[in-house]
């Protein structure tokens, strides 16, 4: 068990190295992040961690292209490398099958290991998921679209919440530091380009797709979200049929930082329910 869950440790996965945190022990749980600018497992879910870690093993990777992943040269960053990573991660750390939570991107991430790879998943967590088709909201053509600045980021990060006291000076310049690093700039740069449009439905699922997923799920959303709309998670509610919604008011897309101590209980409750 790492004594700073902030600390990264890296491991092989398929042809490049992944960046991962790995707190706790029992029951797998890996968190999967979602795609603003400047983010990282930690940034994602750095209060999270430890409130989930103390009763299961938590592992939170970052996505390649995010984070300090290694990134291959020439590589292309779409469905088939992600998966591809969250499987060989699972297989190098001699994870059978496992929890997931998945926020955003992630979110849409975990529903296709849950669709591709149905036997190493257990139970679905989706937070403010993508995974449907939907036109593409004003906040979330601006954050993929986003170009580093500390105005830019400081605009990006107000649209993730409700509360915006959460928005601070030293927030900004974490994220915009994180966002401004050459590497990852061009990284992120790759993946979203305009027409942004065709990126969503890039990562929808089928209705039938949806329909066939036979996990338990429990689907998290903010009902002040400007990036991902709420009604994504109500039609997810209504196409998978192990589910369960619940939608917190007062709440933008960071549920897991907005409403982290009722997310975690959520959370808690569901992963341990029998």
């Amino acid at each position: 068990m790492a004594t700073d869950p902030s600390v990264t440790q890296m491991i092989t996965t398929g042809g490049f190295q992944t960046a991962y945190h790995d707190v706790g022990s029992g029951d797998p749980l890996v968190l999967l992040h979602g795609s603003g600018p400047g983010v990282s497992a930690w940034a994602n879910w750095r209060g999270v961690i430890p409130q989930l870690s103390p009763s299961r093993r938590v592992v939170a990777p970052n996505m390649v292209g995010f984070g300090p992943t290694e990134r291959p040269e020439g590589i292309e960053y779409n469905w088939s490398v992600w998966t591809t990573q969250v499987i060989d991660l699972l297989d190098a750390l001699g994870i059978e099958k496992t929890d997931l939570v998945g926020n955003s991107f992630g979110g849409a991430l975990a529903l296709r290991l849950a669709i591709d790879h149905p036997d190493r998943i257990n139970r679905l967590v989706l937070m403010g998921a993508m995974g449907v088709e939907f036109p593409i909201t004003a906040g979330l053509d601006y954050v993929w679209g986003y170009t580093p600045s500390f105005e830019n980021m400081a605009k990006a990060l107000d649209l993730f919440v409700d509360n915006k006291a959460l928005i601070t000076d030293d927030l900004i310049q974490m994220r915009f530091e994180s966002s401004a690093d050459p590497v990852g700039r061009a990284s992120y740069e790759a993946m979203f380009p305009a027409p942004r449009q065709r990126w969503v439905q890039a990562m929808a699922a089928s209705d039938d797709e949806l329909r066939g997923i036979k996990q338990r799920t429990l689907i998290v959303h903010g009902r002040e979200d400007q990036i991902i709309p709420p009604e994504n998670s109500t039609r997810l509610f209504h196409l998978i049929d192990q589910a369960q919604l619940h939608m917190f008011g007062h709440c933008g897309h960071w549920t897991q930082i907005e409403k982290v101590d009722e997310f975690c209980k959520v959370v808690d409750g569901f992963l341990s329910a029998a």
